[in-house]
């Protein structure tokens, strides 16, 4: 046991090792905190290995997701505050998030760990005050529960053609109350916790023969970040770092105007063909 604990420690570190980093993120961070509120899912484009890792898996670049639960004066519930404060114990003023993360498990953190980081807002947009403080009150329930490493391992078996893998190595998201239900993964958490008030993700719809509708609750284990970004009942909310507020206030944005082409941050090309270093870009718009 002591070997095994020793080797997932080791994964877990090195999975969580960063590959890179924004010079300048994509999203306007400062005006993000402004605008959140309460029950707003927080999607992620993380830099680290296990993110890469999402990505291919889910062929998405959103990465994980976490629970917006304001600041502790937007909690209504004493009880339910001092829960947090329990499980928190920085600033009452913080704005702060509820999310299962590798090798921490279910914690809160502030939102502001994330304000170098490509973001994006999914609002309940029909979600009611009253049913927006059960979805945080049941959010409380999942801290200590550890991150669940095997649903990745099985998101990433479900992949794979279903024959090539032995039977005692298929993926176990389709069968019920399969693995640790003392263990989650950010997306599952966040549907569930919505679920407990019938408030919509991606569910499964049915349509009986008098042409009646009825949704069923759709397996939270199948969700993933990006469910929250495709679904019909979250509003989709971004704050670029160059905003485009004012009518063709995209003719003023600071274009390069020497033909300079880039593939990514430090990757950039003259008109010509020939690489040029992010220094000299800056150089020639200057």
């Amino acid at each position: 046991m002591a070997l095994k604990a020793w080797l997932v420690d080791k994964l877990v570190k090195w999975l969580n090792t960063e590959d890179g980093h924004w010079d300048i993120p994509p999203c306007d961070f400062e005006r993000l905190s402004v605008e959140i509120k309460p029950c707003d899912v927080l999607l992620v484009e993380g830099r680290n290995r296990i993110s890469s890792f999402i990505k291919t898996i889910t062929l998405s670049s959103w990465t994980h997701s976490a629970l917006y639960i304001g600041r502790l004066e937007d909690i209504d519930d004493e009880e339910v505050r001092a829960e947090i404060q329990r499980h928190y114990c920085g600033d009452a003023n913080e704005q702060l998030l509820i999310e299962p993360l590798l090798g921490q498990g279910t914690v809160i953190t502030p939102l502001s760990s994330y304000k170098h980081d490509h973001l994006r807002i999914c609002r309940p947009k029909a979600l009611s005050a009253e049913d927006g403080q059960q979805v945080i009150a049941e959010a409380v329930k999942y801290f200590g529960r550890e991150y669940d490493i095997r649903q990745l391992v099985d998101l990433a078996r479900f992949v794979f053609p279903y024959g090539i893998l032995p039977r005692r190595w298929r993926s176990t998201l389709f069968e019920l109350n399969a693995g640790d239900q003392a263990k989650t993964v950010c997306s599952a958490m966040i549907a569930e916790v919505f679920a407990t008030v019938h408030y919509p993700v991606l569910p499964v719809i049915h349509r009986d023969d008098k042409g009646g509708l009825r949704m069923y609750k759709r397996n939270t284990r199948l969700y993933t970040p990006r469910d929250f970004d495709y679904s019909p009942y979250f509003d989709i909310i971004k704050y670029p770092i160059l905003g485009l507020d004012d009518v063709e206030f995209y003719r003023q944005l600071p274009w390069d105007k020497d033909g300079v082409v880039c593939h990514a941050q430090g990757e950039c090309y003259a008109a010509d063909g020939t690489r040029i270093e992010q220094q000299d870009v800056a150089v020639e718009k200057n």
